[in-house]
C-alpha cells in the first residue's frame, strides 16, 4: 500500500495530457483538486508532528484520489481506466486510515 501522496504527473498514462484527460470535468476542477491536495499533504517538515492524525492522513489520500480522477480520467468513459483504479486504491487506503486499521509505518531514517 502507498503511504505518501500520489504525484499525478508521474502516474498519468503516457500520451494523455491533463487537458484531454480532464475532458468532461468542470473548468478548474483539476486545479482545485490539486490545490486541495497540496493543502492537505503532510510535508517532510510536519511529518513527525502529524503522522498519527488518522483523519488527516485519510483526507490526504481522498484528495489524491480526486486529483487522479480530475487530472487523468475522462468521466464519460464507461470502461475502467488506470486513473480510476488508482483512485479506488487511494480511497480504500483512506478508509483504512479513517477506520484506524493502519498506522504510521515509521520513519526510514530512524531505522524502524
Amino acid at each position: 500500500m502507498q503511504f505518501r501522496p500520489v504525484d499525478t504527473a508521474s502516474t498519468r498514462p503516457s500520451g494523455v495530457s491533463s487537458t484531454t484527460a480532464g475532458a468532461g470535468w468542470p473548468d478548474g476542477a483539476a486545479d482545485q483538486a490539486r490545490c486541495l491536495h497540496r493543502s492537505l499533504t503532510i510535508g517532510d517538515r510536519d511529518w513527525h508532528a502529524l503522522k498519527t492524525q488518522r483523519c488527516r492522513r485519510g483526507a490526504e489520500q481522498l484528495a489524491a484520489a480526486l486529483v487522479q480522477l480530475t487530472s487523468c480520467d475522462n468521466p464519460g468513459s464507461r470502461q475502467s481506466t488506470p486513473a480510476r483504479q488508482e483512485a479506488l486504491a487511494l480511497v480504500e487506503h483512506a478508509l483504512l486510515w479513517l477506520r484506524a486499521e493502519i498506522s504510521d509505518p515509521g520513519c526510514p531514517s530512524h531505522g524502524r
